[in-house]
């Protein structure tokens, strides 16, 4: 029931509003898509879907169109794959690798300066050093 503007509610109907907004049917992903599907089906009409799903025609017809815009932008390309569970325990897998990799290669960098700092060695025998220091550890990562 609509008020004229300027009319305050009563406190009854705060109570009443506030009941239905808490106890309103949430729809998962999956629900929302089967309904759309069905609508696009075309068995039923809409008004019979939205009456058989206890919703409103312009919901179904909001939730219709994000379904095929979102459908455009995949086809589209324009958007993400989620990764799978493996893909992501393979990146992890492989993050964790080359990490261990680049502890190895800075352990390795810090004795050698060590070691050319002890031995008084010049800033440019240091370099020429560590470029050979560095490709004997890109060979060793190939070869990995």
């Amino acid at each position: 029931m609509r008020q004229k503007p300027g009319t305050k509610r009563s406190h009854g109907e705060k109570v009443v509003k506030d009941i239905r907004r808490a106890t309103r049917k949430q729809y998962s992903a999956e629900e929302k898509i089967r309904i759309v599907l069905d609508g696009l089906k075309g068995e039923d009409s809409i008004a019979e879907l939205c009456r058989r799903e206890g919703i409103a025609q312009s919901l179904y017809y909001s939730w219709s169109k994000e379904f095929l815009e979102a459908g455009k932008k995949r086809l589209a390309g324009d958007t993400a794959r989620a990764a799978t569970s493996t893909e992501v325990k393979d990146l992890r897998c492989e993050a964790r690798d080359l990490k261990e990799v680049v502890a190895e290669q800075t352990l390795e960098l810090r004795l050698l300066k060590k070691a050319c700092s002890g031995m008084g060695t010049t800033t440019n025998e240091v370099s020429v050093t560590r470029q050979s220091l560095l490709a004997a550890m890109k060979g060793r990562i190939r070869k990995a």
